[in-house]
Formats: structure tokens, C-alpha cells, sequence
């Protein structure tokens, strides 16, 4: 049982580590490069409401804590969003919009 929380305390710990190392590195981008990101980004999410919806969740629930990320693969981006789920007390709704919103 100790071997087991030590793996998974392990593995929690390395993918904490990527998602520090991916937001050092999009820290250093010009605020006008990243500015012209979210107003593309705002354009989409008006054609998409599923998206929307996922924005506002982001907003609402993980925005309490989490500027949002940078762009990781959909793949990476579901493991991070079930294991924030439990934290965040969010519903398989509220998720599956957020992980739409962030992977799109």
C-alpha cells in the first residue's frame, strides 16, 4: 500500500512538473502576441456554444485558482481535468465542456 502512494504521489508530482515547466515557458511570450490569441480565441467561442459554456465553467470554477493554461494535447488535457474534477467538485457536465473548451 506505501509502494502504491509513493508511485502515484510520484506521478502526480511529474505531471505537476510539466504543466509548471509549460506555463514557465509561455510566461515569457509579449502580452500583445498573447492578446491577440484571446481575441481569436473569443471569435470561436462565439460560433461554438459548447465551447462558451466550457469558457464560463473554466471562469467559474477553475479560474478561482488557474489563469487557463497553455494548449496541451487533448490526451494530457483529460488526465489534468478528471484529476482536478475531485478538487473542484465539478459534474461529468461541467468537465466534458471544460476539456471541449480547453483542447479546441
Amino acid at each position: 500500500m506505501k509502494k502504491r502512494v509513493l508511485v502515484f504521489s510520484a506521478l502526480l508530482a511529474l505531471a505537476l512538473l510539466f504543466v509548471l515547466a509549460a506555463a514557465a515557458k509561455t510566461a515569457g511570450k509579449d502580452k500583445d502576441k498573447d492578446a491577440s490569441v484571446v481575441t481569436t480565441s473569443s471569435s470561436t467561442a462565439q460560433d461554438d456554444p459548447m465551447r462558451l459554456e466550457g469558457e464560463k465553467a473554466f471562469h467559474s470554477n477553475c479560474g478561482r485558482c488557474h489563469t487557463a493554461p497553455p494548449k496541451f494535447a487533448p490526451r494530457m488535457m483529460g488526465t489534468i481535468i478528471r484529476h482536478m474534477r475531485v478538487r473542484a467538485t465539478l459534474t461529468d457536465e461541467e468537465m466534458r465542456s471544460i476539456l471541449h473548451y480547453m483542447t479546441q
